[in-house]
């Protein structure tokens, strides 16, 4: 694993020569030995089809393409920093919760919409999440950021959880989600609790879930 937890909002990484990582740009810190920071046009996440994507829904997250032989620092905001380990399964996460992960890790770019029928569309609009979610899948580690560290939620047949989305950072594994309702008189009048939207999700996986409900 090329990441080690420095603290609960900063991550080391190992860069060896003829690997790569990408990172959010603005994420590093400081870095030890001969490392290189080029931009990343496309951003690694679904080569072109994938930034036009992205550049249709608003999400494009500037990254950066890291190489060379060294460690480097990273963090951003002062965001806790959590290092998901991937086994050949897929995960599904925010683009601009990605602080930064391996580059042998197959990128792509998913419509939520996919996942989730039109409720999944509707769940972009409300809940200010994206159309689009970025899937990262293979081998490999990811360096993901939220407020407030996080919690992992076992998601098992028949017991999905219900996770506020702005609350919800990333999932992996045999996952559905959608837009659950729950408005009555109280919310119609403006009197509810606020939780009149739940992202729903089941299946068999995990989900990651902050300890707030504020965006980065």
């Amino acid at each position: 694993m090329p990441f080690r937890l420095l603290n609960s909002r900063m991550v080391e990484a190992q860069v060896v020569p003829g690997q790569r990582l990408f990172s959010q740009r603005g994420a590093m810190l400081a870095y030890k030995g001969e490392v290189s920071f080029t931009p990343s046009i496309t951003g690694g996440q679904g080569g072109v089809m994938g930034m036009i994507g992205r550049r249709i829904a608003n999400e494009a997250t500037p990254l950066m393409t890291v190489e060379g032989s060294g460690t480097v620092m990273f963090g951003h905001g002062g965001h806790h920093v959590h290092v998901i380990e991937l086994s050949g399964d897929t995960l599904y996460v925010e683009a601009d919760r990605l602080l930064a992960f391996d580059g042998s890790l197959q990128q792509g770019t998913m419509f939520m919409g996919s996942q989730g029928g039109v409720m999944g569309m509707v769940r972009g609009q409300v809940t200010g999440q994206g159309l689009f979610t970025t899937t990262l899948k293979g081998h490999g580690a990811v360096a993901v950021m939220a407020h407030g560290g996080f919690i992992e939620l076992p998601i098992q047949p028949q017991r999905p959880v219900h996770v506020d989305p702005q609350a919800y950072v990333a999932h992996r594994g045999d996952v559905r989600n959608k837009l659950s309702t729950a408005i009555g008189w109280r919310e119609m009048i403006g009197r509810g609790s606020g939780e009149a939207f739940q992202l729903e999700l089941s299946g068999n996986g995990t989900v990651f879930v902050q300890a707030s409900e504020e965006k980065l």
